[in-house]
């Protein structure tokens, strides 16, 4: 986890899911240059909620995937996820975790289960499919040109309760009102790391349900993506 996400709300959804003013989003917020999306994949640019520059409310189009300048010369991969168990301190992540931390709005996330060329697609959403607020650290800044360092990654942390079955990693993902102290870049990174390990949303949260492999395209993009192929959907409490 995490390698495709949803993003079929609006930008005014996931600004008043969060709790901002929406009049004043509308004046000062991002631009509308991209349309719902029930497929979105590393590499593409989708919306990215942060609070850079003037401590304004924004919402851009931000590349998914990172690397540093150093991590290029050495030709390491572009990263998509951040394990939190290694972001706060290690060397690639650090600096983006102390003052580029962001959030990811999502009605939901993808994962696939079995072997190479068999593998099953499950859709993950939160049971009441309100937004979710996905943890990100990036390097973007509205002032900056576009480059493999100012994209963003997920943070991930390791799943638990029946989300196992579906992959031993999950996203990071907060209430609106941890996510708006995540995006609270003047928190200290052991506080930003607390926050991110005890508060993020629970298993009992979300529900899962397999869907069909046309997700696997990236070029496919409908709300049939997202329907589920069997009558059953999981959730944590289902597991116990």
């Amino acid at each position: 986890m995490c390698g495709r996400i949803t993003q079929h709300r609006s930008q005014v959804a996931y600004a008043h899911a969060m709790g901002w003013n929406v009049d004043d989003f509308g004046r000062h917020g991002g631009g509308s240059g991209r349309g719902p999306s029930w497929n979105v994949a590393p590499g593409t640019a989708p919306w990215l909620m942060h609070r850079f520059g003037d401590d304004g409310e924004h919402i851009d189009q931000v590349t998914w995937g990172y690397r540093p300048s150093w991590a290029a010369e050495k030709k390491i991969p572009i990263a998509i996820n951040a394990r939190i168990e290694k972001a706060a301190t290690g060397p690639y992540f650090r600096s983006l975790w102390k003052s580029g931390r962001a959030i990811v709005p999502a009605d939901g996330w993808y994962e696939w289960t079995g072997e190479k060329g068999h593998k099953q697609p499950w859709y993950i959403r939160r049971r009441d499919d309100r937004p979710m607020f996905l943890a990100a650290i990036t390097g973007y800044r509205p002032e900056k040109e576009p480059g493999e360092n100012t994209g963003f990654v997920i943070v991930t942390a390791a799943a638990e309760g029946g989300l196992v079955d579906v992959h031993d990693r999950r996203p990071v993902v907060f209430s609106a009102e941890d996510a708006a102290l995540w995006m609270d870049n003047s928190l200290p990174p052991d506080q930003a790391e607390h926050l991110a390990r005890a508060v993020a949303l629970p298993p009992d949260v979300f529900e899962w349900y397999k869907v069909s492999t046309d997700v696997n395209r990236v070029g496919n993009n409908n709300a049939q993506l997202i329907e589920p192929i069997e009558s059953d959907v999981a959730t944590e409490e289902d597991d116990a």
